[in-house]
């Protein structure tokens, strides 16, 4: 591509658009992540014995941690899915949008 054509891609609203919604929900899913990646490390600092626990009485052979950190690693793989759904969608469909109105000269 050109740089008449990157200039005009940078002066579209939808790019300003694309940036900021794409930006936003990465942040997002960003903290979500964090969040819960540090609540459990505080979790396990702060109160082991709940991490102990035994689920099912004391007969169980499961304690709770285990069962907590496999919902968080498949939280994860559910929120990476979730993003790229979204940027195969949206995000894709935005820039396409505006590469085609960039490569025709459109002044949107």
């Amino acid at each position: 591509m050109s740089a008449d054509i990157y200039d005009r891609i940078k002066k579209n609203p939808k790019f300003t658009e694309l940036v900021n919604k794409r930006s936003g929900y990465a942040w997002m899913l960003t903290f979500i992540v964090l969040i819960l990646f540090y609540g459990f490390i505080l979790l396990v600092a702060f109160n082991p014995a709940l991490m102990s626990l035994r689920l099912g009485g004391e007969a169980a052979m499961i304690t709770l941690g285990p069962v907590i950190i496999l919902s968080m690693f498949v939280l994860f793989w559910v929120l990476t899915a979730m993003y790229v759904r979204r940027a195969n969608g949206e995000f894709d469909e935005l820039t396409r949008t505006l590469i085609s109105e960039a490569a025709r000269g459109d002044k949107k």
